[in-house]
Formats: structure tokens, sequence, C-alpha cells
């Protein structure tokens, strides 16, 4: 018996969004023989281009990770050049001198005595990495019932099974379950949603969201509880800032109950918010931040954990190992990467641009206040999120139906269509989500604003 292969049309023949329907399984995808994703081929400046040649305003910095733009030759350089001289080889009781330097960059970022750096590949990494040391750490200092971690609901953190239970988006974890035990949820800062008698007053209702973490501390029992785990401005739910005195308070109450707080600014460091590190913006210095995507801009993966020196004390007895890490964690390739575009950063003032255009993107996007679908706009820096209502005077939300109608059948694709990538998205109330790179000004800001009023305006129609 002689058996045939399927007719299949030759690969010239079949477009790249064919071609990846086929066998490209996508990241939080939706997959069917209806389905062909987008396919990006190039990026300049702030726009992509796709297969067909189309430009787009990129408004989320790829995944709010493109800080200093597309096309940066100087950082595909720097790639190639470490690929020649040493491609890869691993942190494992070796370093290399792309990493060391690297990590003498961000200690010198960071706040505090934050001098410790511990490479990963990514954010999920970086968090999953500080949950394992605070549980090491307390085990080697005495305390080992400590190992319980504290976030707030809503909240991702990552997709790893320790990240994962940290995250509080119960739909992002029902398919994984049971995740890593001992992950529990405190009310996230979103003061657009807050009691009346708290939404007029932000310091009130800033402590007493603060306060809630100090309850569930008492609740779980202050001998099990190791590690808090925030970001500066919560991604998921629509960028979330935290109210005046808030991270003044969790600090206090982390320092309390011998509990560590872990910044988790995956998102927010390398200038989203204007500083290096986003705790800076907020006034509080953390035990650990967890970090990655505006490292290198995207142009190649690498992620940290950075620790205070009190936590690596213990692992500096000559015999004491954490025993954990990652093949590509610290790659020589992508710290080189990294450190050219933290030269970028310093040599064309990245950070202080932000902080300068900082009111001028709010004041822009806060035009679109006059749209009936415009409920809330919040967001810090580089970093908004535009809340969508069917009831401006009562804040009544979408139902799930509609939030399937409006945000992914018609936002996601009429907003693209339109020539603005950005993100629709409903893990909390449905909201647009704008993150461009740094290097966006007034013009980019304008163009923004534009399309999503039209755009906006055409949803709104459909409710």
């Amino acid at each position: 018996m002689t058996l045939t292969a399927p007719s299949t049309p030759p690969d010239s023949a079949r477009s790249l969004g064919e071609r990846s329907a086929a066998h490209l399984w996508g990241h939080f995808a939706r997959h069917g023989d209806a389905i062909r994703p987008p396919v990006i081929t190039r990026g300049e400046g702030m726009r992509i281009f796709d297969d067909q040649g189309r430009s787009y305003l990129d408004a989320l910095a790829g995944l709010f990770v493109v800080q200093v733009g597309h096309g940066r030759e100087e950082l595909a350089e720097a790639a190639a050049k470490q690929a020649k001289d040493l491609a890869f080889f691993p942190l494992w009781s070796y370093a290399t001198p792309p990493a060391i330097e690297l990590a003498e960059r961000l200690a010198a970022y960071a706040p505090g005595d934050l001098n410790r750096v511990f490479f990963t590949t990514g954010g999920g990494e970086a968090v999953e990495s500080a949950w394992k040391l605070a549980k090491q750490y307390f085990k080697l200092v005495g305390k080992p019932g400590k190992h319980k971690v504290i976030s707030r609901a809503v909240a991702y953190h990552g997709t790893p099974q320790g990240a994962l239970a940290i995250t509080g988006v119960p739909a992002l974890k029902e398919a994984f379950e049971p995740l890593t035990p001992g992950a529990f949820r405190v009310p996230n800062t979103n003061i657009y949603r807050a009691a009346d008698d708290m939404s007029a007053d932000p310091k009130k209702f800033g402590r007493w969201a603060a306060d809630r973490i100090a309850e569930a501390i008492e609740f779980e029992g202050p001998d099990t509880v190791a590690a808090v785990f925030l970001e500066p401005v919560q991604n998921a739910g629509g960028c979330f800032p935290p109210p005046p005195g808030y991270f003044e308070r969790v600090r206090e109450i982390c320092d309390e109950y011998d509990v560590l707080l872990v910044s988790d600014e995956v998102i927010c460091a390398f200038g989203r918010i204007g500083s290096m590190f986003a705790c800076d913006d907020f006034g509080y210095v953390p035990d650990i931040i967890t970090c990655a995507k505006g490292m290198t801009s995207g142009y190649s993966p690498i992620g940290a954990m950075i620790a205070s020196d009190r936590l690596f004390e213990p692992f500096r007895d000559g015999t004491t190992t954490f025993a954990h890490g990652y093949t590509f964690g610290g790659h020589p390739v992508s710290a080189a990467v990294a450190l050219a575009n933290l030269d970028i950063f310093e040599r064309e003032g990245l950070n202080e641009h932000v902080k300068t255009q900082a009111p001028a993107f709010r004041a822009t996007l806060e035009k679109l206040h006059d749209l009936p679908i415009v409920g809330d706009v919040r967001g810090e820096g580089y970093f908004y999120g535009i809340e969508l209502v069917k009831d401006k005077a009562t804040k009544e939300t979408f139902t799930a139906a509609e939030s399937e109608r409006i945000l992914r059948g018609f936002l996601s694709t009429a907003l693209f269509d339109a020539g603005l990538y950005c993100r629709a998205d409903d893990r909390g109330d449905p909201v647009v989500q704008l993150a461009p790179p740094l290097i966006a000004g007034q013009a980019e800001f304008d163009e923004i604003e534009q399309i999503l009023r039209s755009v906006l305006g055409q949803a709104y129609s459909l409710l």
C-alpha cells in the first residue's frame, strides 16, 4: 500500500496568516479555522508594519516592552558583537562580563540596599524566584513557617505555577488547578469602584486598602506569611495607581510583621512610570524588585529578581545554595543588549522625557471623558487604562455577553483596523490599555486620542 502525503499548497502559495494557523500555537490566543492572526513583520520608531505593508501606531510598546522604540540598530549590533565573542555560557557557578556589568548597573539604579541581582529570562520567572527566595530565607533565619504570600484581587503576576497562584484573576487559573498552595488575596486600589464614603477621599481609601493587608496577615497568622507582592501600578483591571500614602502604610505593615515587600515591576520598571524603578516614583523601598520587559526594550529576553543585602546574607557562608536557576538566565547576549538599551536611556534622557511629557499624555486622554462610554481614565507616566461603561452616572459595566461582543467582537479589530495597536481587556471591568514607547510625544498622543474617539464612539452605538 502506498501512502500519499496530503495535498498542501507550497508555502509560497499560502499567506503567512494561513501558515501561522497551521502550526503556530499563539499565547493567550483563540484558534479556529476562520481565525488568521495579524502578522507583524517589522517596526520603526513608534510604528509597526504587517505583512501587507500596512502601518500601525504601537500604543502598547509591543506588550509594555519596547521602551526605546522599534528598529534601533545599535541594539542589534550589540547582540551581534556579543554573540561573536561569547554566545552562551550559564551562570551556574560561573559568571560572564555582560552579566557582571549589568548586575552592577541594576544595583546602582535600585533603591536602598537592593544590591543582589538574580537573572531570569522573563517576568514570570522573576516572580517565581522571589517567592522561592522568600521561603528559603525565612527557613534559614529560623522562621520556617513563613511561606504564604499576599497579593491583590485581579492582579496578574505571571504564568508559572507559583506566579499563577499569586495572580488574582480566577479565569486564568481554573484550568490549571490545583496550583501552588499558600497565596491569598486582598482588595486592589481601584478608587473608581470604591465605596461612596471613600471614592472622594483618596487618602482614606489608600489607608483602608493597605490595612486590608494587615488584616490578612493577622487572619493567616504572622508566623506563616512570608511576602506581599504588589505592582506599583496594577496592570490587570486597567492601570490602578496607588492612592496617596498607600505604599508608606504597606511598608509599615510589612516591617511590623516581618513580611517581605516585593515590588513587581515587570511592567512598571525602566521608565514606564518615569524612574528606572517605579518604587522610586511612589517613595517606597521594597525588599525585592522583580523586573523584565523594558530592560532590553524587548530586543532580547531577560528578567531579574533584585534582592536586598539582608536577604542575601544567609547565602554567603560558603556552603548554603539557593538551589534555583534557569539555563538562559542572564544570557550574555541579552545582558549585552540590556546594557546598550540602558545607554540609550541615559544618552537620550528617556526617564526625564516621560516625567516631563506624562502630564500632557494624561491631559490628552482625559479629553475622552466627554464620550458616554468612557467612565474613567487612570494611570501614571506612560501607562494608562480607560474604563468603559454602559452608564456614566451609575458606572454600570458591561454584561459578559456585551463584553464579548464589544471588546473582542468589535473593539480589538476596529482599533487595529483604524491604525492603532493597543489592548482591549476585561480581566476585571472592560478597559482599553495604553503604554506607548517612551519616545512618544504630543503628536502620538493626539493620534491615539483621535483614533480612540472615533472607534469608541462607534462601540457605544453597539451597546
